[in-house]
């Protein structure tokens, strides 16, 4: 005696699956790959250019997060700031490298201070991660806007600041120094973010003697060690939307070949026009959030 099929409404669906859950005679509805690829076009398409920007003006001056990231909070509000975090380290970790191998092929710095600061930036990217739960970001702003005008004045009273390259001799002291400027700039990175490759040329030019070319060089191999260190903790916890992160990631480091050529080209007159550029962006921003914090 053949079986009959019996259709099954939602109530009873669910009283089925709870006692019958081997039942294979109910089906699923069928998974529609069009329909999610249409959802994602969109938003893909928008990051993609958002991370090409990213990564030209991240790899000319730095700041690439001030683009990318409020990106990446508008198109995709739904996702976790841990998973939009991790999204964004991921894709500008390949930018800030393809642009830090370009710097390292074309431009002359000293290699020991800058790997000194980027072991210990390494290191204490993960203590500001960590520092995150015990210090609100919003005790952190008030003092980082007095750096960056402080940092912005300096710039402009100066008017040969980064113009010339002399560096100084590397001893102990300078090695010691670059520690130090390696350990608050990680920690600061993993703590708040915004502005750390405008510290790090600002400080290796006035510390160092590099001009503005040479300490946007520098500054990318740091960074690269900050990204990295983050990307060791999002990776392995699963906060990277690689379906974007991906794309993004091509975007991010095609936009750093632009930016290295533009910078490279124009040298330290650009450099120095798009630093200051950069960091009133910079100011009014954090400005803007500590007001509307307030």
């Amino acid at each position: 005696m053949p079986r009959r099929r019996i259709a099954l409404t939602p109530h009873a669906w669910g009283r089925a699956s709870k006692h019958r859950p081997w039942d294979s005679r109910v089906s699923l509805p069928p998974h529609n790959p069009a329909a999610h690829v249409d959802t994602l076009f969109p938003e893909l398409i928008w990051l993609v250019c958002i991370a090409f920007m990213a990564g030209l003006v991240d790899a000319a001056v730095g700041g690439g997060g001030l683009v990318q990231l409020p990106g990446l909070f508008t198109a995709l509000p739904q996702h976790t700031p841990a998973a939009l975090l991790g999204t964004n380290k991921f894709s500008s970790f390949f930018g800030t490298a393809a642009a830090g191998w370009r710097y390292a092929r074309n431009v002359r710095f000293p290699w020991a201070p800058v790997l000194f600061a980027a072991a210990t930036a390494f290191v204490f990217s993960f203590a500001g991660a960590t520092a995150v739960t015990l210090l609100p970001r919003d005790a952190v702003r008030p003092l980082i806007l007095v750096l960056l005008v402080a940092m912005l004045a300096y710039t402009l009273v100066k008017k040969d600041f980064g113009a010339l390259h002399r560096p100084r001799d590397v001893g102990r002291r300078e090695l010691g120094l670059a520690l130090l400027m390696g350990a608050a700039i990680g920690f600061y990175d993993g703590l708040f973010g915004p502005g750390t490759g405008s510290f790090l040329i600002f400080l290796f030019i006035r510390f160092f003697g590099l001009d503005f070319l040479r300490a946007t060089a520098a500054s990318k191999i740091v960074n690269i060690a900050t990204n990295l260190a983050a990307l060791s903790f999002f990776v392995p916890s699963g906060h990277v939307l690689l379906a974007f992160a991906v794309p993004m990631a091509a975007a991010n480091v095609a936009g750093a070949f632009a930016g290295t050529r533009l910078a490279l080209r124009g040298g330290t007159p650009v450099i120095r026009k798009l630093f200051v550029t950069l960091v009133v962006v910079l100011i009014a921003k954090m400005g803007w959030d500590t007001l509307a914090g307030a």
